[in-house]
Order: structure tokens, then sequence, then C-alpha cells
């Protein structure tokens, strides 16, 4: 597994929002595998474990934060 690269902290804000107000996002990242991937899901929760990052989605799909490319078409500083 690659060294976790910390976020944005104001786009770590954005997805605690949209957790928060449970709006309905399109999320693309890259999976384990180097693929780009799409889905369109709720953010339920914005957390760290062991010094990563990560975010759950309502599909139950786990995905670290620094392997996100951008959410409702915003992308991550640095991304794209």
């Amino acid at each position: 597994m690659e060294t976790y690269q910390p976020i944005n902290c104001d786009y770590y804000d954005r997805l605690e929002a949209w957790a928060t107000m449970q709006t309905v996002c399109s999320i693309v990242f890259k999976d384990e595998d180097g693929r780009q991937q799409t889905l369109s899901a709720k953010i339920e929760d914005v957390y760290t474990k062991d010094k990563i990052e990560y975010l759950r989605t309502d599909t139950g799909l786990i995905i670290r934060l620094d392997a996100l490319l951008s959410v409702n078409d915003i992308p991550l500083p640095g991304k794209m």
C-alpha cells in the first residue's frame, strides 16, 4: 500500500458538508488496481484510522481520500 498523502483541508471540509447534508455525490476515484471508477452515492462518514483518512458511502464502499479524483465534478487540488 502506498504512503498516504493527506488531502487539502478545505476539500476535507467540503466532504464533511456533503455528508452532513446527505447529498448524493458523483465520486470519481482510483481503485486498488489504479483504474478510474465512478460512483453515485451519499457520503455517510469521513474519518481517520491509523493516520489515513477515508470516506464511507451509503453503498458500504470505503475509499481512501488520497484515491479521490473528484466529487460532484470538483477535482481535488493537484489531482486533475
